[in-house]
């Protein structure tokens, strides 16, 4: 796909609300869940109050796609009220990604937001390896190279993360990076899964994210019901919210609509410096607000994950790169790899 003909001014307006979209939700569930006081909310409802918005948001662009109400109508009709098949189809992901939005929260309720920041990019390689499996995709040797540099940072991140003076929960690491682990992987097989799906047909991404929030928010429901149906019965479903909490929320639901405009109009050097850019502000912010004392290790880790995201992003070959801007479904899949 080639990167559309857009100003300089605007890709770097598109770079930096991305970075700090990233960088900003990672510190501010973090707080939410360590530092801030007061009751604690349900994670479970903040997932499925994420959805809701992003439904919301979703419908927002079809009307503007479709350009009239009626068209609008028709476009649900079809695709939506009339597909119980598509709705069942996209289901599948939609299952996966409340899996990995509820493993966000207990992650960082159990790490800091600069150890899981890094720690989360291991969602590249595993996207490769679903990419490689699930769509014969192959990936070149300085690929290959960057993936396994990444797990070397990582590990190294892992190996002595730095403590958080300032946290007033009692945490557990070792939950927090199976956490990680559990989101790595419902990560990189529902984007590349949601990506088959979109090549599958050429219905439009918005109805595709309809489909897919409309089975997100009935199952994200059911996780409310089976993990905090008790609490949310006696106390109401919005115990806890702040406006702090809020906020993590729309995070939540605007990061991906942001994230496709990175890779539209930008490219993915560009999106890897902004990964690498949101790692260093979640670090920054950690050792402001959490007091994180940072290791020779944990620096070393994230120097090389940060350069790891900076290789796998370099373009191909030219062979390689002229057969991707050949294909229209190539660019749909674009807009929804976060």
């Amino acid at each position: 796909m080639a990167v559309e003909n857009v100003s300089a001014i605007f890709k770097m307006y598109c770079l930096t609300v991305m970075t700090m979209v990233a960088a900003t939700y990672t510190v501010a569930l973090r707080y939410t869940r360590t530092i801030s006081t007061g009751d604690m909310y349900y994670a479970t409802t903040a997932v499925c109050l994420a959805e809701v918005i992003k439904l919301v948001m979703s419908l927002g662009m079809l009307t503007k796609e479709t350009g009239s109400f009626p068209r609008l109508k028709s476009a649900l009709m079809e695709h939506v009220f009339c597909s119980p098949k598509e709705l069942l189809k996209l289901s599948v992901p939609s299952v996966v990604y409340a899996i990995q939005n509820n493993m966000a929260f207990l992650a960082l309720s159990n790490l800091d937001a600069a150890v899981y920041q890094v720690t989360y990019q291991l969602k590249i390689p595993c996207t490769a390896l679903c990419m490689v499996l699930m769509l014969n995709r192959s990936l070149n040797r300085l690929q290959w190279f960057s993936v396994f540099m990444l797990c070397g940072g990582v590990s190294l991140v892992q190996w002595k993360p730095g403590e958080a003076t300032k946290v007033q929960v009692e945490q557990n690491p070792f939950v927090g990076f199976v956490a990680i682990a559990i989101a790595v992987l419902c990560s990189g097989f529902a984007g590349v899964y949601f990506e088959k799906v979109l090549k599958s047909s050429d219905t439009s991404l918005w109805v595709r994210n309809i489909q897919m929030y409309l089975s997100g928010i009935v199952i994200t429901l059911i996780g409310v019901f089976l993990n905090d149906g008790n609490k949310v019965l006696e106390n109401g479903f919005f115990f806890g919210y702040t406006h702090w909490v809020y906020f993590v929320v729309l995070l939540a639901s605007v990061g991906g609509l942001y994230t496709s405009v990175v890779v539209k109009y930008t490219d993915n050097i560009m999106k890897g410096f902004s990964a690498a850019a949101a790692i260093v502000l979640s670090t920054v912010a950690s050792v402001l607000l959490f007091g994180l004392h940072i290791t020779i290790p944990f620096a070393t880790g994230a120097l090389l994950v940060c350069v790891s995201i900076y290789l796998y992003g370099l373009p191909k070959s030219e062979t390689m790169k002229r057969s991707r801007q050949d294909s229209d479904s190539e660019s749909k899949q674009k807009l929804i790899n976060v």
